[in-house]
């Protein structure tokens, strides 16, 4: 075997391809948007090898529940648009919004950005929605992790992930258990697609031949349809959980992938099935332009897309005018969906009619 022979001047990270000058500039740059999400309990964040949070005291037996999430193939719809200002903010709705429906509130929150080559500007774009993300939930951005790989993303491309923890008192977890016929099911406006059903979505805008650039004629605001399908995910942290110390949730479900059909069952005790009226709440008129440009089935809509609804609170009867109230004076258009039901035999656990 030869011994290999050094080069002439000696190799270092960059010349691996990895900036790590660039990575402390993020750093740099992205302390003043987490210092804007700190809660009381943080005892030490960004900076660290790992970040302190301690539990309040107002919880006497308290459970932590965590959840984990991406943004999927939306990101996809970013880099062709160069729109990353907002894909943070679905990554932290996508792990807040899953935790909550156990009566989770939201503590911190950590995210994971990998890339090819670090472009600063985009990170701290991403970033920054992250922590709007964060503060609209109510929870602390603690730390994450910026992992720079040559070779193993194109230019202009990422990933993301997020990590969420939240607690909840021990005699306040929401399990679905007490849901019972009768029961109301209310559903709560989506803002859009939100994370879920973008291959789907690419698939369509590639099929119809659709500008991504072009104005959505449907849309009010007058945004491009690119602009609509990269709304946001609605965050419905602290509407909700000012709701669960009015009044008793029963159950709630995140309307992600799987659509109404298969996520609401999730918390449906067995032998009730939710039994959905789709002429009860107005659908965007996005999905209706899915619907149509793709040529999807009724059915695979309501399970692959939210259909207008992200997410679903269950409560019993005397309290649905109650929940709507809040909801509206919360500025979160909802209606009432639907009913519980005991199913008859081999029914589906939830039907939209």
């Amino acid at each position: 075997m030869t011994t290999p022979q050094p080069p002439s001047t000696g190799l270092s990270y960059r010349d691996a391809g990895v900036d790590m000058e660039a990575g402390d500039a993020l750093v740099e740059r992205i302390k003043p948007f987490a210092r804007r999400t700190m809660r009381p309990e943080v005892l030490e964040g960004i900076g660290g090898f790992g970040a302190l949070v301690e539990i309040s005291k107002r919880f006497r037996e308290p459970v932590l529940v965590s959840g984990t999430d991406g943004v999927g193939t939306k990101l996809r719809l970013a880099f062709e648009q160069d729109g990353h200002a907002t894909v943070g903010i679905d990554l932290v709705a996508m792990s807040v919004n899953d935790i909550l429906v156990q009566g989770a509130e939201p503590l911190f929150f950590l995210d994971y950005f990998a890339c090819g080559h670090l472009d600063v500007d985009t990170a701290a774009a991403v970033i920054q929605g992250i922590a709007l993300g964060c503060e609209q939930a109510g929870c602390a951005l603690i730390g994450g992790e910026t992992a720079e790989m040559p070779d193993m993303y194109p230019d202009g491309e990422y990933d993301l992930a997020g990590f969420a923890v939240g607690v909840v008192e021990k005699s306040r977890i929401i399990t679905g258990r007490t849901i019972a016929a009768g029961d109301r099911v209310i559903g709560i406006a989506s803002s859009g697609p939100h994370s879920n059903g973008y291959s789907l979505i690419r698939r369509i805008v590639t099929h119809a031949k659709a500008d991504l650039g072009a104005p959505f004629a449907a849309d009010p605001a007058g945004r491009t349809l690119g602009r609509v399908l990269l709304e946001p995910t609605r965050i419905y942290v602290k509407p909700l959980l000012a709701l669960m110390e009015r009044l008793t949730v029963k159950g709630m479900a995140h309307i992600t992938g799987g659509g109404l059909t298969e996520n609401v069952p999730r918390v449906l005790p067995k032998g009730l099935t939710a039994d959905l009226s789709r002429s009860a709440w107005p659908r965007p008129a996005i999905f209706d332009w899915l619907q149509q440009a793709g040529g999807v089935d009724e059915a695979e809509m309501h399970r692959v897309f939210n259909c207008g609804i992200g997410m679903v609170v269950i409560v019993a009867e005397a309290d649905v005018a109650a929940t709507l109230a809040h909801l509206e004076a919360s500025q979160l258009p909802a209606w009432d969906i639907g009913r519980i039901r005991v199913s008859a035999p081999g029914e589906a656990p939830t039907v939209v009619r």
